[in-house]
C-alpha cells in the first residue's frame, strides 16, 4: 500500500472530523439503500457498543425522510453512502437533513456526484480488484465512526483501529487462499439453487443481508433472506429441513453466541450449510481489542469471493440486471 494513499485517506478524515469538532453531537444517522446501508451495520454495532452518550440510528433513505425522526436536528451527524452517488432517495436524504441543521458527511466513490455536491464533507473510497482495504467503504467508514468516537467522547480506539485497517489487506488476501477451493466448490454445489438463506447476528447481520439483496437477489435473480440469528427460532428455523442451502456466519463479537445456538440447531436438521467462521480467519497485524468489528469486514470480502464463483458457475455476470438502471422505477 502506497504511503500517498494512506496520506490521502487520512487526510480526509481529518478534515471530516475538524467539522464535527466545530459541532455538538448528541446522535449521528447511518443513511443509505441497498448495500450502502448494508455497509453501515457494522459502524452502528460500533456506537452502541462504544458510546456513553451519543446514540446511533440507522435508516433506509426514503424512510429517514418520511419518518423525520424528531431527534435529527443541529446536534445531529447523518453519515449518508452512496457507490455512485446518485442514488435519489440519499442524494434527498442529504438535502433533507441539512435542512435540519445536521451535518452531513458523505461516502461516494463518485467525489463530483449530486451526493457529493448535496453534503458538506464528502469522503472518497476507494473500490474494485486494486483497491486496498484500508482506502475502501467499510474501511473508510470505521475511520470516520471511531474518529467521530475520539471527539465526540474521547474514545481511545481510534489509532487501535486505523493502525489494525492498515493491515486488513493482508487479512484479506490471506482468508480469500484459504477459502478459494471451498468458494469453487460452493459455485459448482449451488448453482442450481432457488433458493438461498443467510444468516448472522450482531455487526455480521450487515454482511448477510448485503449477500441477500445485493448479490443473490439483485445479481443472480436467487431467492434469498437474511435472518437474524436471534430471530431464528421465533418463526424462520421451521424452513431449515436437508434441501435447505443456508450460509451461516460466525463473527468475533458479544452477539456470537446466538449465531453459535442457530448453527448447531440447523446442523441438527440441515445438510446444506455453508459456514464462514471467523475463527479460521489470520488476524495477524489485527489488534485483538478490535478483531470483533473488523470480522465483518473479512467476511464480506470473503462471501464476495463465494458471489464470484457462484456467478460463473451459473454463467450469470454480477453486473446481469433486469431492472435497475434500464426501467423507470
Amino acid at each position: 500500500m502506497s504511503i500517498e494513499l494512506i496520506v490521502d485517506v487520512k487526510n480526509q478524515i481529518k478534515h471530516a472530523l475538524e467539522e464535527v469538532e466545530k459541532k455538538q453531537i448528541d446522535n449521528v444517522f447511518f443513511v443509505a439503500c441497498g448495500g450502502s446501508s448494508a455497509l453501515m451495520y457494522p459502524s452502528k454495532y460500533v456506537v452502541d457498543r462504544e458510546a456513553k452518550k451519543m446514540d446511533a440510528h440507522l435508516y433506509s433513505a426514503n424512510e429517514f425522510i418520511h419518518r423525520n425522526h424528531a431527534k435529527l436536528g443541529d446536534t445531529s451527524l447523518v453519515i449518508l453512502c452512496s457507490h455512485s452517488g446518485t442514488t435519489p432517495e440519499t442524494v434527498e436524504a442529504a438535502k433533507f437533513a441539512r435542512a435540519k441543521g445536521a451535518l452531513t458527511i458523505s461516502l461516494t466513490n463518485e467525489p463530483t456526484s449530486p451526493l457529493a455536491q448535496a453534503s458538506e464533507v464528502v469522503l472518497k473510497y476507494e473500490w474494485g480488484p486494486t483497491a486496498n482495504a484500508f482506502a475502501t467503504n467499510y474501511s473508510v467508514l470505521y475511520q470516520l465512526v471511531f474518529g467521530v468516537l475520539k471527539v465526540v467522547e474521547n474514545n481511545e480506539k481510534f489509532a487501535t483501529i486505523e493502525n489494525s485497517l492498515e493491515n486488513l489487506q493482508t487479512v484479506f488476501e490471506k482468508a480469500a487462499s484459504k477459502y478459494h477451493e471451498a468458494a469453487v466448490e460452493f459455485g459448482k454445489q449451488y448453482k442450481d439453487e432457488k433458493i438461498i438463506y443467510t444468516m448472522a447476528s450482531g455487526s455480521n447481520y450487515g454482511v448477510a443481508y448485503s449477500f441477500a439483496i445485493c448479490i443473490l437477489m439483485e445479481m443472480q435473480w436467487v431467492h434469498s433472506h437474511a435472518i437474524h440469528a436471534g430471530e431464528y427460532f421465533h418463526g424462520p428455523f421451521e424452513i431449515i429441513d436437508e434441501e435447505t442451502p443456508f450460509i451461516i456466519l460466525l463473527g468475533l463479537d458479544e452477539t456470537r453466541y446466538l449465531e453459535e445456538r442457530a448453527l448447531e440447531f440447523s446442523q441438527r436438521y440441515g445438510k446444506k450449510l455453508i459456514v464462514l467462521d471467523a475463527k479460521d480467519f489470520d488476524f495477524s497485524g489485527i489488534d485483538e481489542e478490535v478483531q470483533g468489528y473488523i470480522a465483518p469486514l473479512v467476511l464480506n470480502y470473503v462471501l464476495r469471493r463465494y458471489a464470484e464463483n457462484l456467478a460463473e458457475q451459473r454463467n450469470h455476470p454480477l453486473s446481469t440486471r433486469r431492472y435497475m438502471w434500464k426501467v423507470e422505477y
